[in-house]
């Protein structure tokens, strides 16, 4: 079992960890920063002592594997330096929760909506539905909507609702409160001003990509 130090502080950049399996290539940590694909949200990249991260994933017993350059010469038992690339991983954060804010408030509009797919990348975010209508005609309550509560600077409480089995959650007082294993911003005023665009990705299937506007001052 990995510990997920990202789900206590998602804003720490560095950590010293504990090799505690090596596999080729592969080897797993006893706790990690860094983020492994999960929930349509890519995995972060950065280095594990001093290597670049080829590929991070998670594993069914909880652990998450680590790929990295051969020949790595980490062992068992070695402490290692642990750093992400903080820029995409802010930038991912800001827009895990956009969508998953556009997401809430769409299905707030539009009882018996489905999401079908979401992908949260560095550039830009998509949540996939389906619906058997044209979305964007909301896009302007939409707009409104999330723009009222990125300035209302609304504090974004996350925890576990199962910690057993690693469930956990996000959570707007007033708003909702959503399942939800990912990184996310402290408040919404994090988020900044979004641009949503409407793509048609098949009969009864829309999707809104999420972008935004522009960069703010890392925390």
């Amino acid at each position: 079992m990995t510990e997920r130090i990202f789900w206590q502080d998602p804003y720490l950049t560095r950590l010293t960890a504990q090799v505690i399996a090596v596999d080729g290539a592969d080897l797993v940590l006893d706790r990690t920063i860094f983020f492994a694909f999960s929930g349509g949200q890519e995995s972060d990249t950065g280095r594990i002592a001093g290597l670049t991260v080829e590929s991070a994933r998670k594993q069914e017993n909880g652990s998450i594997v680590y790929t990295l350059p051969m020949p790595h010469g980490l062992q068992t038992g070695q402490r290692v330096e642990v750093e992400i690339d903080w820029p995409r991983r802010y930038r991912l954060m800001r827009l895990h929760f956009a969508a998953e804010l556009v997401l809430e408030l769409i299905c707030q509009r539009l009882p018996g909506v489905e999401k079908i797919g979401a992908h949260i990348a560095e550039d830009k975010a998509r949540i996939d539905f389906a619906w058997h209508e044209n979305v964007s005609a909301l896009f302007p309550e939409l707009s409104a909507a999330i723009a009222a509560i990125v300035a209302a600077d609304h504090p974004i409480r996350t925890g576990f609702s199962d910690e057993a089995t690693g469930r956990r959650y996000w959570e707007i007082t007033g708003l909702a409160r959503v399942p939800c294993g990912g990184t996310h911003v402290r408040s919404t005023a994090e988020i900044g001003p979004l641009s949503l665009k409407r793509r048609n990705v098949g009969k009864g299937k829309e999707r809104i990509e999420v972008s935004l506007n522009h960069d703010i001052g890392l925390c």
